[in-house]
């Protein structure tokens, strides 16, 4: 059974108090025999004595999901009890403090890892960084793919969308603590249903009065229109779920060692890679779905030539509007990963995502569903690299610059056309 990062990190930093001028080793970590308990095994290094063999039992009010799973409750070692005196001195003045949580010894060392040179083992550790980050860009991404290949139109809404699905999710997971359930994988898949139902309709609806209903040879009122729903969602997401963020605490963040570079450990945690996973099924899915199914198939004629595809049957405002509620999934689903990821998203922080994924489906070819995921891998991969080794107060600055080369040089994108786009980009 994993152990949870937080009630970890909160246990480990008792050690020091405990043994008041010893160097601390932890050894293992494990799960009590009591509810919602951990055992950390441990030595402890006195400057005037051999080391000692101890260990310490934390007690944790809740677990899961819930926002009090890091409250030490209690406290004993192998002496016995911590009194309540003591355990609410420790707390007060010691765990909630800068200085105590400096003071948190750290996980236990393995000495059987891979050895790396170490600036492969940088390199390694920025990737598996930008795993989930790149998971997200690519799904919005592919939302103005979706409706921009079909449609000709931008819908500039997709990154309030991924904050209509953050929302969805927190309510899911909320609505799985009140009824009585802490558990991470109920709430995240009450979450996940949320997402993908609250981003599909609310993209269904605004794209049918932005979009559809929105018929003139230029795309530039309907780009004006996509404007006003992105606004019109940040105001109403204000207005529902209050300025107030709210975050869920972190699931499944125990750090998996992968490899070492002398003292760095490469590592990876659960969710991450549950996040990058969830990514890639989506893209995968996304991927067969347009190749190998009739709406696929529909899509791809309609986008191709729509008088033709008309005449063949196909029946274009239907089809736009099930384009619609599959982009708005792909974006809500985006929003449940920044939430499972991240811990949570305000009301207006989708802004930046739907910017940075739209420079993304622009880059990788903004008419292409493939061309959108490669781009979106192409952002994520980019804000990595570039703040691990250059000044991040460039970055953006570094990934507008492109945008606007690629807008003069190649404004199909790299897998779009290879002469300038007949659409406006």
């Amino acid at each position: 059974m994993s152990i949870d990062a937080d009630q970890a990190r909160v246990c480990r930093s008792t050690l020091p108090a405990l043994n008041p001028g010893a160097v601390i080793a932890v050894q293992r970590i494990q799960k009590g025999a009591a509810p919602r308990s951990l055992k950390v095994l441990y030595t402890a290094q006195f400057p005037d004595r051999p080391p000692l063999d101890r260990s310490a039992i934390c007690t944790f009010a809740a677990e899961g999901l819930s926002i009090d799973k890091a409250e030490l409750t209690g406290l004993a070692t192998e002496e016995g009890p911590v009194s309540g005196a003591s355990l609410y001195m420790l707390k007060q003045y010691y765990l909630n403090t800068p200085e105590g949580v400096a003071a948190d010894p750290g996980s236990p060392s393995d000495a059987a890892l891979i050895e790396l040179p170490p600036s492969l083992a940088y390199w390694l550790q920025q990737i598996l960084v930008s795993l989930p980050r790149t998971a997200i860009y690519a799904l919005l991404s592919v939302s103005f793919a979706l409706v921009f290949g079909l449609s000709g139109r931008i819908n500039l809404a997709f990154g309030e969308l991924a904050a209509v699905g953050s929302a969805a999710t927190v309510s899911g997971a909320a609505i799985v603590l009140v009824s009585g359930l802490d558990s991470p994988l109920l709430g995240i898949g009450a979450g996940l249903i949320g997402a993908l139902f609250a981003g599909a309709m609310h993209s269904s609806v605004g794209g049918y009065f932005t979009i559809s209903r929105i018929d003139t040879a230029s795309s530039q009122p309907s780009l004006i229109a996509t404007v006003g729903l992105s606004l019109a969602l940040m105001e109403y997401l204000r207005l529902v779920q209050s300025p107030v963020t709210i975050w869920l605490p972190p699931i499944w963040a125990d750090a998996w060692p992968i490899a070492r570079a002398d003292d760095f450990q490469v590592s990876l945690t659960p969710i991450s890679l549950m996040t990058a996973g969830i990514g890639l099924t989506a893209a995968l899915g996304l991927l067969w779905l347009m190749r190998a199914t009739g709406f696929g198939r529909a899509w791809r004629a309609y986008a191709d030539d729509p008088r033709a595809a008309a005449i063949m049957g196909v029946n274009g405002p239907r089809l736009l509007t099930q384009s619609l509620a599959l982009a708005g999934a792909m974006a809500g689903l985006s929003g449940m990963l920044i939430v499972v990821q991240y811990g949570g998203l305000g009301f207006a922080g989708g802004f930046q995502y739907g910017l940075k994924a739209l420079i993304g489906a622009i880059i990788g070819g903004i008419g292409s569903v493939p061309g959108a995921l490669l781009g979106g891998f192409i952002i994520g991969l980019f804000e990595t690299v570039w703040s691990a080794y250059l000044p991040i107060e460039g970055r953006d600055v570094a990934l507008y610059t492109a945008l606007v080369v690629f807008l003069i040089f190649r404004p199909g994108g790299l897998l779009g056309f290879q002469e300038t786009t007949p659409r406006p980009v």
